[in-house]
């Protein structure tokens, strides 16, 4: 089932990716300008992130054996409109965008599934090893460019949709749920459940947390290519070269960030990943060279920021009060995606003002510095009363 999962969700998140590795080539058919062009790639992480919320709230009263396979269906409509219909106005991409975030929710699909299946001890790892469906993207990135070329430009999205239309059969048949789904979810209201768990402190806290982290990840998961195609004159094929060198390395760290949470603590491991942004995304500002500083920056932030996410979701447990673990999950994980779709736009505005990307680099660089602050502060403090809490209640 965990394998299930994870290529489910690798599957989805290559459809969710499909439109950024050709950012640039849309720039030029459709005569985009810097920020519209940002902002078409980036469209596909609103419903990726956002809706990742009335998924996993669904999937919590259906379970997954029925959700991964329905919304793996939805996607393909999304999938065939962008190569059938919408390639040739800009508007329409837009559409066909949004909806290709369906792919993305599947994140909090599986986070529930995967977690009924394991015992508490071994939940981590198991959560580490299915987060590397993110690689998806990765696959996105090596593939698409190097498809259109020899296959034309509706190959992809033809491809990806066969792929899903094969999981989805697959998952409709062979997934099966840990447990019986229970309506009963449902009694309390989704609007208020969600409500009551937004207000806790540590959904806003670890929310601030993974959307820096997995939202970074996201960032320039999707806008990379476009970064380095503008500032350093990169071939289309070339930038999405070195995106998915970015993203398999993002992923590899994630269960790494996990798995040195449980032995040091999420705190250290955060603290270490956030100040090793800082640090990198200041070198970046400068535009070094790809032939050293830069491509040693761009790799050090791949895997500071997938050991970030990894690190962050560890906290989940320890921070949020027993029985609100999952409903927190589903919160962080909405605002993880949300964090991936502002800077794109930031850095196509910057761009375009600019010429380059240094300001949009330095930003980051202060705002995972002040992160890192936060960290050691509110959220540390907030894991402590938790553990207290949680002794306390044992002790009783």
């Amino acid at each position: 089932m965990l394998a299930l999962a994870t290529i489910g969700f690798a599957i989805n998140f290559w459809a969710w990716a499909l439109i950024s590795p050709l950012g640039a080539s849309y720039k030029e058919s459709l005569g985009l300008s810097d920020f519209q062009q940002s902002f078409l790639v980036a469209v596909p992480v609103i419903v990726g992130s956002l809706g990742r919320i009335p998924v996993g709230a669904l999937t919590d009263r259906y379970g997954g054996r029925l959700m991964f396979p329905i919304v793996t269906a939805a996607t393909i409509v999304p999938v065939l409109f962008i190569a059938f219909v919408a390639s040739d106005s800009y508007p329409l991409m837009l559409i066909g965008g949004f909806f290709l975030g369906l792919g993305g929710t599947t994140f909090a699909i599986g986070v529930p599934y995967v977690n009924a299946w394991y015992p508490p001890e071994r939940r981590g790892t198991a959560i580490g090893i299915f987060g590397m469906g993110m690689g998806g993207t990765a696959i996105s990135a090596f593939t698409t460019v190097k498809i259109v070329d020899a296959h034309g430009d509706k190959a992809p999205f033809v491809i990806v949709a066969s792929i899903l239309a094969v999981f989805a059969v697959l998952a409709w048949f062979l997934m099966r749920d840990a447990k019986p789904p229970s309506p009963s979810t449902a009694a309390e209201g989704f609007w208020n459940r969600t409500w009551t768990t937004f207000k806790l402190p540590a959904t806003l806290q670890l929310s601030w947390l993974y959307a820096i982290g997995f939202g970074g990840f996201v960032a320039f998961s999707v806008y990379l290519p476009t970064d380095l195609h503008n500032a350093y004159g990169l071939s289309t094929s070339d930038a999405a070269n070195r995106t998915a060198g970015f993203v398999i390395l993002a992923v590899i760290m994630r269960p790494v960030g996990g798995w040195l949470s449980d032995k040091v603590g999420g705190i250290p491991v955060c603290v270490t990943c956030f100040g090793t942004v800082a640090v990198l995304a200041m070198v970046e500002a400068f535009q070094p060279s790809l032939s050293f500083w830069g491509t040693v920056g761009f790799l050090g932030l791949a895997a500071a920021l997938g050991a970030a996410s990894g690190a962050v979701f560890a906290l989940v447990a320890k921070a949020a009060p027993p029985g609100k673990v999952g409903a927190v999950t589903g919160l962080v994980g909405a605002a993880g995606g949300l964090g991936g779709f502002i800077p794109p736009l930031i850095m196509g505005a910057v761009y375009g003002q600019q010429g380059n990307y240094d300001l949009g680099f330095a930003l980051l660089a202060i705002i995972a510095l002040l992160t890192m602050f936060f960290t050691l502060g509110p959220v540390k403090s907030r894991v402590q009363r938790q553990a207290a809490s949680t002794d306390a209640g044992s002790a009783a």
